[in-house]
């Protein structure tokens, strides 16, 4: 059992990290944050089952089609309710992405429904034996997933010329518009990267969570403390954070019920927080003068 929880830990902690990179992504070349992330999951859940499940599309064409959604509602988001603000100082997209993502929840639950609806997939229906307990074959992809996109990310950050000039826009938007770089265009990109590793969580998830309009308000929170644990400037040390998180929860669960997997899971929140205010992993800043 044991084992089982741990593996099921961390398939969950996987998509709390997934959502947080985004949280980290945007922060790191904007100093803002998505709020609306809960938004964007449910989003790519709702419109993956519309497009699979209602319509009949391919998985294949289906996917795609759902994160280039979430992508266009990542640049909505950057656009009408960050940008405006955010060039003034203002710290006032903490609200306007928060409210942004509840008229979407809304609209979603005006036309989609309220209630929950099964997302059928083949690799939520039978379980794989592995050393004497069953273990669902979407449990051992979402980790791989999270893993891969995760290290493409890091590649493409470090070894590619676009990549570069990405990073020279979040750590110096100055120098960089001087060097002819497209500060905005990066913000922007990275709202829509945020927002469309949110909708693969979503996707990931909804064969086991199943599907509903509010189905990922408190998984965005979560991611939330999952990024501010692991350290907002180390993205290893949200993937390893949001991991660590998920077996926690799992192993609290399974042990003492499912009622005390919210209360186990935020009291550790506070408790690293109390300990290491800055992340658990995060990076020592040095200060250019």
């Amino acid at each position: 059992m044991l084992q089982q929880f741990i593996i099921s830990g961390i398939a969950i902690g996987s998509v709390y990290s997934l959502i947080a990179l985004g949280f980290q992504i945007t922060y790191s070349i904007s100093n803002t944050m998505n709020f609306s992330q809960g938004a964007s999951v449910m989003l790519g859940a709702v419109i993956c089952y519309l497009f699979n499940i209602t319509l009949g599309w391919h998985i294949v064409i289906a996917i795609p089609l759902s994160l280039i959604i979430c992508a266009v509602f990542g640049l909505i988001v950057e656009r009408i309710a960050v940008r405006p603000f955010a060039v003034d100082g203002s710290n006032s997209w903490l609200l306007t992405t928060i409210a942004l993502g509840i008229i979407v929840e809304n609209l979603v639950m005006l036309t989609f429904g309220k209630e929950v609806r099964a997302y059928p997939s083949a690799l939520v229906q039978t379980p794989i034996n592995i050393l004497g307990f069953g273990v669902f074959p979407l449990e051992l992809l979402t980790p791989f997933v999270s893993l891969a996109i995760a290290l493409t990310l890091r590649l493409t950050f470090t070894r590619t010329l676009w990549g570069k000039a990405f990073i020279a826009a979040s750590e110096n938007p100055d120098t960089a518009k001087i060097m002819g770089i497209n500060v905005e265009g990066a913000i922007a990109f990275a709202f829509a990267l945020s927002t469309v590793l949110a909708g693969v969580a979503g996707i990931l998830i909804a064969p086991i969570y199943n599907v509903s309009a509010g189905m990922a308000t408190l998984l965005g929170l979560k991611a939330f403390a999952t990024a501010i644990i692991g350290g907002l400037n180390s993205p290893w040390g949200i993937a390893i954070a949001g991991i660590l998180y998920g077996i926690v929860e799992s192993l609290a669960a399974g042990y003492l019920g499912g009622s005390y997997r919210e209360i186990i899971g935020f009291v550790i929140v506070i408790l690293a927080l109390t300990l290491k205010p800055n992340g658990l992993f995060a990076k020592s800043q040095i200060l250019k003068i």
